[in-house]
């Protein structure tokens, strides 16, 4: 109750934007609270195969889930792209080509977003800080245009989203504000480069626990 609670209130905020609000099942797999998330209307974070079939089993959309994590295997792939899901979240250049190859096998398009790395402090705990120029998570906000580009040229690709995830336990909103400001013109472009197809901008996850009332 508290959980599905708290997915409702976030809901509830942004509800004057177009939006997906996506539960990560890595948190929490227990399929009770994936089938009550799922019935509340949230989409879902999968990070391997068996988180995806998980949501399934337990009656959540697949085409509201978005995949992400390093080390997709192309049987992973194979199966997020038969059960046609929202998006692949990209998180390297090898990653991008071998999405794109998989794809390609199976007469398909896969969705894609570009995990960028906006160069941006989220003010949490080094360990859990993904967004610095220093992390070894997605691409650097420098090179992401011409990772883009790329993709644009990738048959078997389809350019859906611009994605960033700068850490955990975020207590704070000026770092999302920052990294939104400094991911904008980078979305700009990439609007101009897939009109037809871009849909979203993924700002990650990361918002802190609340452990006092």
């Amino acid at each position: 109750g508290h959980v599905v609670g708290q997915y409702e209130s976030l809901d509830r905020a942004l509800s004057g934007l177009e939006h997906l609000i996506c539960c990560s099942v890595k948190a929490n797999g227990n399929l009770g609270l994936v089938r009550a998330m799922a019935n509340a209307g949230a989409g879902f974070d999968v990070v391997s195969g068996g988180e995806l079939y998980r949501v399934v089993r337990a009656g959540g959309d697949p085409r509201r889930c978005v995949f992400a994590g390093v080390g997709k295997s192309r049987e992973e792939i194979e199966y997020g792209l038969r059960l046609g899901i929202y998006s692949f979240n990209v998180e390297s250049e090898p990653e991008l080509r071998r999405i794109a190859a998989v794809a390609r096998g199976m007469g398909r398009r896969a969705p894609i977003a570009i995990r960028v790395n906006p160069g941006v402090d989220p003010e949490t705990h080094h360990y859990i800080s993904t967004g610095k120029h220093t992390s070894k998570f997605g691409i650097s906000i420098g090179r992401a245009l011409e990772v883009y580009r790329e993709a644009e040229g990738l048959a078997g690709i389809e350019i859906r989203g611009v994605q960033m995830h700068i850490g955990s336990q975020i207590t704070k909103l000026g770092p999302f504000v920052l990294a939104i400001e400094k991911i904008a013109p980078l979305v700009e472009r990439v609007r101009k480069l897939a009109p037809a197809t871009l849909r979203f901008v993924d700002v990650g996850g990361g918002l802190g626990i609340r452990y006092r009332y």
